[in-house]
């Protein structure tokens, strides 16, 4: 990762609202949520979330797809470790101690209850 995206994410992260959405999109996985069930979490409106959700896009923080009428946002993985590759590399002189100890990998998706009878 380059330093103009890890300020550029950093900058995304650095807003209470951006930070909370961003870590319930981590949380929901590579599917993402919708994001009205994202506004309702957090108690925001639809329209601010909209603003915030634009500039984690914009950093390269989240992706954005359309189902029906929904808008879908999903956590890119790939640019969140790359930002804790960036900040982490060469950690205490390159010992193994401090560093982290795996990068993130989304969980595998979920099987609803009631889905394997």
């Amino acid at each position: 990762m380059k330093k103009p995206d890890v300020l550029a994410a950093l900058s995304a992260l650095a807003q209470e609202n951006r930070l909370d959405a961003y870590r319930l999109l981590v949380q929901a996985g590579p599917d993402g949520l919708p994001a009205g069930e994202v506004a309702a979490s957090l108690g925001v409106s639809p329209n601010t979330l909209t603003f915030h959700f634009d500039r984690l896009r914009e950093a390269g923080l989240v992706t954005v797809r359309r189902d029906g009428r929904l808008m879908i946002y999903a956590a890119r993985f790939d640019t969140m470790n790359g930002l804790i590759g960036y900040l982490t590399e060469n950690c205490c002189g390159g010992a193994v101690a401090c560093a982290p100890a795996v990068a993130c990998k989304p969980a595998r998706k979920r099987v609803k209850e009631g889905a394997l009878s």
